[in-house]
């Protein structure tokens, strides 16, 4: 896989939408409540609860990617099949060039297209935290943590009311 140079991926990042996975670990509970994982992570807004995901490499499926992330922040394989498809797609934007509607998430770093999925992880206690990922936790929606990424309480009501 080629990898581009620093000072190019930041141009490319200022000038147009980057494709992403966004994703969230959902389960349900011994009481029958559904609940969301979520990490902490340091970010530009410090740190902060959020969903899951990165951006979508050239030649990478979206299973590969979800599997990529899954990994590489938690340590377990996501159970998707070969050809998944994203309950619902979130729109990111700088500050400056966020839109006044519909409503999106802000990301200081750049814009980017959330194809956003609910997941099932294999085994709860296999997750190990890493990364990006300080700490990993689920909650019972509409019980968020605070403080989320901004835009993240509207992705993850939207994920819940789908899943």
């Amino acid at each position: 896989m080629t990898f581009l140079p620093d000072d190019l991926y930041a141009q490319i990042e200022r000038s147009i939408p980057l494709a992403c996975v966004d994703f969230v670990p959902v389960r349900t509970a011994p009481d029958g409540a559904q609940q969301v994982g979520l990490i902490l992570r340091d970010s530009p807004y410090g740190r902060v609860w959020c969903h899951l995901g990165g951006r979508v490499l050239y030649g990478e499926t979206l299973a590969a990617a979800l599997r990529r992330h899954c990994l590489d922040t938690l340590g377990v394989e996501p159970v998707i099949d070969d050809d998944p498809q994203p309950a619902y797609v979130y729109q990111w934007f700088p500050e400056a060039a966020r839109p006044e509607s519909p409503a999106t998430g802000i990301d200081a770093r750049k814009h980017s297209i959330g194809l956003s999925f609910t997941i099932e992880l294999p085994d709860a206690a296999a997750i190990v935290p890493q990364n990006e990922a300080l700490d990993f936790a689920w909650f019972t929606p509409p019980a968020w943590p605070e403080p989320l990424w901004p835009g993240g309480r509207t992705l993850l009501e939207r994920l819940t009311k789908r899943s």
